[in-house]
């Protein structure tokens, strides 16, 4: 799992008028909670590009003024629109506990319905999982060597191992879609 440090530094003075002059000067209000108790920090900006603009899972180290703290992304939220971040909220995670967390889906190996063809569809780009922080996954890896033209794999088909699967067992997490060209061509050999 990726681990990014972003530092912090405490806030003594929490309210709207607050967080909109640290947002003035580039930086990002936050809060850290699942501790004894809440941690009040802000960021410069530029430090979440790391943990937000990527489409892998990560673990994040908070060293709020020397205090260090592994934590995993809860919540970011944006301008509507600006698109500038306004709050961010991390959730402190500790090796005997649970966490949940949204972690990417990869494909592995070559399906035949692509060779004859077909499309790949993801229908689920990240799956949510439960797991100790020591087993959360990188990537929940979908094997598509089996899948043919017009089937899925659904949630239930995925093979795990030291963690759970928290998304709907029934959703379809990818599928092999059948161009158009070749439905006509598969209605003609099918009469």
């Amino acid at each position: 799992m990726k681990k990014v440090e972003i530092i912090g530094y405490k806030r003594a003075n929490l309210g709207k008028a607050e967080a909109k002059r640290l947002r003035n000067e580039g930086l990002v209000p936050g809060v850290l909670y699942g501790g004894e108790q809440q941690v009040h920090f802000y960021s410069p900006m530029i430090l979440f590009r790391e943990v937000l603009y990527t489409p892998e899972a990560c673990i994040v180290t908070l060293n709020i003024e020397g205090d260090i703290y592994e934590c995993v992304l809860q919540e970011a939220q944006f301008h509507p629109v600006s698109e500038v971040m306004l709050h961010v909220d991390f959730l402190q995670i500790f090796p005997d506990k649970p966490v949940k967390m949204a972690v990417p889906i990869t494909t592995v190996g070559v399906s035949p319905g692509v060779q004859a063809g077909g499309k790949l569809v993801y229908k689920m780009r990240k799956m949510r999982v439960k797991a100790l922080p020591a087993q959360l996954p990188d990537t929940v890896q979908v094997d598509i060597s089996e899948l043919e033209l017009g089937k899925s794999i659904k949630v239930r088909e995925i093979a795990v191992e030291g963690y759970e699967i928290l998304d709907n067992m029934s959703n379809p997490v990818v599928s092999i879609d059948i161009p158009r060209a070749l439905r006509g061509k598969m209605g003609a050999n099918a009469q």
